[in-house]
């Protein structure tokens, strides 16, 4: 199983000691989070596209190709690219470039995002959500399969006949991932395009969304697709630190601060309270914040429920301690990663109905 990190690059004040992390700040900080994270043998970083005030990514590929040559084996991927918005040729484009300076560790993880401001930014309106992203992903996926591109165009891309796109993945195509909230109809397209799921899942109990995952497998089965060809991922929030307490009290102020100002703008209600995200923390929860054992125990129930092939642990929600970070990047590579691969591969290695 492989296991990885994602972040959004998140900027403004830091609730805790009110010191402001501005862009230049945060996006040298995160070559320095990926650095740390190929030295410690994580398999993967993605970074996430926004387009608001509060994150320093807007543009992945150029962050991340920042870390390309200080890395050496960590994948590098999208997380996700807003797809929609964007042109899927460019988007094609940077990430070859990516993989092209990595030696062939880009990915693109594709996804209709949970912000809208890419949609006016970029002149594309919101009516649109759904026929944008299923048009534009059928052109990137068509982009993958050779050096020369025929396009027949539709409602949202012209025509393009016989034309070259350069430069060309190392290896020939890129890992192309799909990202999904939960909704069953962008498990079922996944699957019927024969591509890798990525399953965000930020609150609730986890194994409530294992159905989507058995419903991904059935549908590749039925689009004459083998499922165990096919990677999953849960992407989730989480926070490493020598103790439970120390974890929760280091991740949530932060947390809370990102949190509530999302919930203020689309009319969540109440605050999340301490008590409540200590209470997402717990075994059933959605919250991967504890100590190396909890969370390592907390992985490993949840790749018997689920079987992925990949766990994504987003730890820099909001603005906190650089120092801290690095710490809890530390505590994940060394003490949870080690420990998650030993269990897995002894399962693995179990004889069937032990």
């Amino acid at each position: 199983m492989e296991l990885g990190l994602y972040t959004f690059g998140d900027v403004g004040k830091d609730p805790v000691t009110g010191a402001i992390t501005g862009p230049q700040e945060r996006l040298r900080n995160l070559v320095e989070e990926i650095e740390l994270a190929d030295q410690l043998g994580l398999d993967f970083f993605g970074l996430g596209e926004h387009h608001r005030p509060d994150y320093a990514v807007s543009a992945p590929a150029v962050a991340l190709a920042a870390a390309a040559l200080r890395t050496k084996t960590i994948r590098l991927s999208s997380a996700v690219s807003v797809l929609s918005s964007d042109d899927p040729v460019r988007v094609y484009q940077q990430f070859a470039t990516l993989d092209n300076l990595t030696g062939g560790r880009a990915e693109i993880m594709a996804g209709r995002g949970s912000f809208i401001e890419s949609f006016p930014l970029f002149g594309y309106a919101l009516d649109d959500y759904d026929t944008l992203f299923a048009e534009k992903l059928d052109l990137l996926i068509k982009l993958n399969e050779g050096e020369r591109l025929t396009w027949p165009g539709g409602q949202h891309t012209p025509k393009i006949d016989g034309r070259g796109v350069y430069p060309r993945p190392v290896n020939g195509t890129l890992p192309l991932w799909i990202a999904v909230g939960g909704t069953p109809q962008s498990v079922g397209r996944a699957a019927m395009l024969g591509l890798p799921l990525a399953l965000a899942i930020i609150g609730g109990e986890p194994h409530r969304f294992a159905p989507l995952f058995n419903l991904y497998r059935e549908a590749a089965r039925k689009f004459g697709r083998d499922p165990a060809a096919l990677k999953t991922s849960i992407n989730v929030h989480g926070f490493v630190a020598e103790t439970t307490k120390e974890a929760i009290d280091t991740a949530f102020p932060a947390h809370s601060d990102v949190m509530n100002r999302i919930g203020r703008e689309r009319g969540w209600g109440a605050s999340i309270t301490r008590a409540e995200f200590a209470a997402s923390a717990e075994p059933r929860g959605a919250n991967f914040a504890g100590s190396p054992a909890q969370v390592v125990d907390k992985i490993l129930a949840n790749h018997e429920i689920f079987g992925f092939d990949r766990f994504v642990l987003q730890m820099a929600i909001g603005v906190m301690d650089h120092g801290k970070l690095m710490k809890a990047i530390e505590l994940y590579g060394t003490k949870v990663a080690p420990e998650v691969r030993k269990a897995v591969a002894a399962r693995k290695a179990a004889p069937a109905g032990t």
